[in-house]
C-alpha cells in the first residue's frame, strides 16, 4: 500500500468490549511514524478512551468508514455492520470452527471481505506478535488472590474492574496479608509472565519445584510449572519439549504430586485438548487433595482443569466445585469446595492498560507491513479470507461457513 486510511471501528459485540485496537496517544505515535497513514475512530460511548480523548489530540472522528481501506476492532464484527470489499482486523475466532461465527465467515465471504486475524499474526518462528496474553495473566492472578483471600475471609481486595487502570488496582496489594501457602502457576507465556509479575509485585517470593514440592516455609510461596514438571511419557525417559508438543496423546499426568501441596493454582498454560489434563474429578475428593482455590486463567471449558465446567463474567466471577457431589455450587458455599475463578474475558477488566500494550504491539510489527509490500508474509499467514475464497490455508473452512448458508436455507423453508 503507497497511502492507507485505517478506521478505529465502534465495538458491535454485545456484551460490548471497552479496549481498542489503538489508543489515542498510539494513533498520534503511529501518524508521526508513518506519515502515510491516517486514522479516523468510529464515535463510540462505551469505549475505555472517550471520543473526546482522540478529538483532544487531532484525531478525526468519523461514523461513515467506507472510505477507509483497513478496519481495526477487537471482538468479532456483527454481520449486518460489515462494510464490503474492506480489509478487517479482529479478533474472528472462526479458526476452530466455533459454531457462533459459521454466519460471520460466512458473510465475510459474501462480502468479499479481506479478514486478517490478530490471532494469527506471528513471526518468522512463529511466534505471536499481538495479543491480550500479558493482561489476561495479570488480571487473572489479582482474581486468584481476591477469591483466596475472600473464600478464606482474610482481605477484601476492590475487583480489578472497578479499578480505573492497574496503578489503581495496585493500590490494593497492600492489603494482601497471605499465610505460608503454596501458589502453583502453570505455564511459560505473556499469560503466566502477567501472573507471575502481579505475585513478584505482593512481595510473594518464587521458589524452585523442588523447594516448592519438597520444602515448607514461613511465608507465601509460588513456583512456576513447565509441561516437562507435570507430563511424563512412559516410553520415554528424557524430556523432550517438541515432542510433547507434537504427541501429548502420548503423555500422563504426574501433576498429582504438586495437588498435595498447592493451596492456589493458577492454570495459565496454552492446553491441547489431546493433552492429559492436570488431574481428575476423582481425585478432587481424595483427603490429601489440597488445592481450594483455583484461578483458570487460561478458561478452557472442561479442558485442562477438569472443575472447569462453565466459564463466569466479570461481575460474577466465581463459582464452587462440590469435591464430593460434582456438583457446581454459589461461590463461597463451603470452605470444604474448591472456589473456582473462569472469566473468560479478563483483560477486559483493566481495558486502558490492556489496550496500551496492543496498540505498542500493533505499530511495532502489524504497521511496518503494511508499506513493507508484507516482507516476510506476516499479514498473508493471517489472512483467513479475501475476494470471497478462504485462502489456502483455511480451506479446511469450507464446510464449517457452508454450514451457514444451510441454516439460512432452512429457516426461508420455514
Amino acid at each position: 500500500m503507497n497511502k492507507v486510511k485505517i478506521g478505529i471501528i465502534k465495538e458491535g459485540k454485545v456484551p460490548v468490549d471497552k479496549r481498542v485496537p489503538l489508543t489515542p496517544k498510539k494513533c498520534v505515535e503511529a501518524m508521526q511514524e508513518f506519515p502515510d497513514a491516517t486514522l479516523v475512530v468510529q464515535p463510540s460511548e462505551v469505549r475505555c478512551f472517550s471520543d473526546k480523548e482522540y478529538a483532544e489530540l487531532g484525531i478525526a472522528l468519523q461514523n461513515d468508514l467506507s472510505d477507509c481501506n483497513v478496519l481495526m476492532g477487537v471482538k468479532e464484527v456483527p454481520v449486518e455492520l460489515l462494510i464490503p470489499n474492506k480489509t478487517y482486523f479482529f479478533f474472528s475466532h472462526t479458526i476452530k470452527k466455533q459454531p457462533h461465527n459459521a454466519k460471520l465467515l460466512r458473510a465475510i465471504l459474501d462480502k468479499k471481505i479481506t479478514l486478517i486475524d490478530y490471532e494469527l499474526l506471528t513471526d518468522k518462528e512463529g511466534h505471536r506478535v499481538v495479543a491480550f496474553g500479558r493482561y489476561a495473566g495479570i488480571v487473572g492472578a489479582y482474581n486468584g488472590i481476591l477469591t483466596y483471600g475472600k473464600k478464606h475471609k482474610l482481605f477484601d481486595l476492590k475487583p480489578a474492574y472497578l479499578c480505573h487502570d492497574m496503578d489503581d488496582m495496585q493500590e490494593e496489594f497492600f492489603k494482601v496479608k497471605l499465610p505460608p501457602i503454596k501458589i502453583a502457576v502453570t505455564g511459560g507465556g505473556r499469560v503466566a509472565g502477567g501472573a507471575m509479575e502481579v505475585l513478584n509485585k505482593m512481595g510473594i517470593r518464587k521458589v524452585s519445584v523442588f523447594d516448592y514440592l519438597y520444602k515448607q516455609f514461613t511465608e507465601p510461596v509460588y513456583a512456576q510449572l513447565h509441561s516437562g514438571d507435570y507430563n511424563v511419557r512412559p516410553d520415554v525417559e528424557v524430556w523432550d519439549s517438541p515432542d510433547f508438543y507434537a504427541n501429548p496423546h502420548l503423555y500422563n499426568s504426574t501433576f498429582r504430586k504438586f495437588t498435595k501441596v498447592t493451596d492456589l493454582l493458577m492454570a495459565c498454560a496454552y492446553w491441547n485438548p489431546k493433552a492429559p489434563k492436570l488431574f481428575t474429578e476423582e481425585e478432587t475428593s481424595q483427603a490429601d487433595f489440597k488445592i481450594d482455590t483455583i484461578a483458570d486463567i487460561t478458561c478452557d471449558v472442561d479442558g485442562s482443569i477438569p472443575t472447569t465446567k462453565r466459564s463466569t463474567t466479570i461481575p460474577d466471577p466465581v463459582y464452587d466445585y462440590n469435591r464430593k457431589t460434582g456438583e457446581l455450587e454459589s461461590a463461597y458455599t463451603s470452605k470444604d469446595n474448591i472456589t473456582i475463578m473462569a472469566v473468560d474475558n479478563l483483560p477486559c477488566e483493566l481495558p486502558r492498560n490492556a489496550s496500551r500494550d496492543f496498540g505498542r504491539n500493533i505499530i511495532d510489527y502489524v504497521f511496518p507491513q503494511f508499506f513493507n509490500n508484507d516482507e516476510g508474509g506476516m499479514l498473508e499467514r493471517a489472512t483467513i479470507a479475501r475476494d470471497g475464497e478462504l485462502t489456502q490455508k483455511f480451506k479446511y473452512l469450507q464446510e464449517y461457513a457452508g454450514s451457514a448458508v444451510n441454516v439460512k436455507e432452512e429457516q426461508e423453508k420455514v
